[in-house]
């Protein structure tokens, strides 16, 4: 048999969520990329990321398999399985505010972790102005 993962004190397994991405916005639509990563030392059994904006979203907009809108300006997408060390499925998505700010934050989030311990969240806690010039904004 293998090692056993490393746990915290409470007995959690411990891993240390990451989210890398570009963002842009050109009239109200925002298109984000977003690419999870696990850097251990434990597996991560399933995972959800948070995505909040700063302007409400527009109402009846479809978006992709594992995301599902939480409220005016909150999306919620399943990030899945996160091997340690590992990177996961990348995450697209394409959402229109209401009316045309010129300018908007993205904040992410891990909301669940399976049951994971992340003692690092500043790397998954993320803040990102967004100018609406269409230019992409990397974080």
């Amino acid at each position: 048999m293998g090692a056993a993962a490393p746990a915290t004190a409470g007995g959690a397994p411990e891993a240390d969520l990451s989210y890398h991405g570009a963002v842009s916005l050109t009239g109200g639509r925002v298109d984000l990329r977003l690419v999870p990563r696990n850097h251990g030392p434990s597996a991560v059994p399933d995972a959800t990321v948070r995505l909040r904006w700063s302007v409400p979203l527009v109402n009846g907009q479809a978006l992709p398999e594992g995301c599902a809108r939480s409220g005016t300006r909150v999306v919620l997408c399943r990030v899945g399985a996160l091997a340690a060390d590992a990177v996961g499925r990348p995450i697209g998505l394409r959402v229109r505010l209401r009316g045309a700010p010129p300018e908007v934050v993205l904040e992410t989030d891990t909301v669940w972790s399976g049951g994971s311990v992340d003692r690092n969240r500043p790397n998954d806690r993320l803040r990102v102005l967004v100018l609406d010039t269409g230019d992409e904004y990397y974080f």
